[in-house]
């Protein structure tokens, strides 16, 4: 951003009027096709301009391609189709954060087991990490959820399916259930 700081900050304000966009969809609780109406709408003719915006960069030789911003600008739209997808299908999402931050963990998992011990102390250690983030996406509280399989260890032998970390809170015996959050 400090080598094309207006032209940076065109693209990000562009974006950030998308992404207001997409917060007021979920503000409103919008249905999946209201949600795609409503980019289509309010989205589309963003999204169009930069698109317009990309291609005169290189057009009007505004931009080298081998630069840090024509870089930038010739990802975007080499990848302009799968970009715009909550434009034209309902439901799609405007980025994929939610796998990023999934990714980021793996790796972060990845490097920390180069400090494992023996290969086992790392197959365990993917065995937790995999159980922890499961949890996350199933909105379970991972240290409860281990917590319940310790203390009812004999019940997770019998029936393991019922111990799952998004059904496990039902097999509980008399407990307010676990946290979820």
């Amino acid at each position: 951003m400090a080598n094309f700081p207006e032209e940076c900050r065109f693209v990000l304000e562009t974006l950030g009027d998308v992404y207001k966009n997409d917060a007021v969809c979920k503000e409103q609780n919008m249905s999946p096709d209201e949600r795609l109406l409503f980019h289509q709408t309010e989205s589309g003719p963003l999204m169009d301009k930069l698109h317009e915006w990309f291609v005169a960069q290189f057009e009007e030789k505004r931009v080298e391609p081998n630069s840090g911003l024509g870089e930038a600008i010739s990802y975007m739209l080499k990848h302009w189709e799968p970009l715009t997808l909550f434009l034209r299908k309902a439901g799609a999402p405007l980025d994929n954060n939610i796998c990023e931050r999934a990714l980021k963990k793996a790796i972060l998992h990845r490097r920390n087991s180069l400090f494992f011990k023996t290969d086992n102390g790392a197959r365990v250690g993917d065995l937790f990490m995999s159980l922890i983030h499961t949890c996350h996406l199933c909105g379970a509280d991972p240290f409860d959820y281990l917590t319940a399989l310790q203390e009812h260890s004999a019940k997770v032998a019998q029936a393991p399916q019922d111990w799952l970390p998004w059904n496990y809170a039902e097999a509980l015996p008399d407990s307010p259930g676990p946290r979820i959050g």
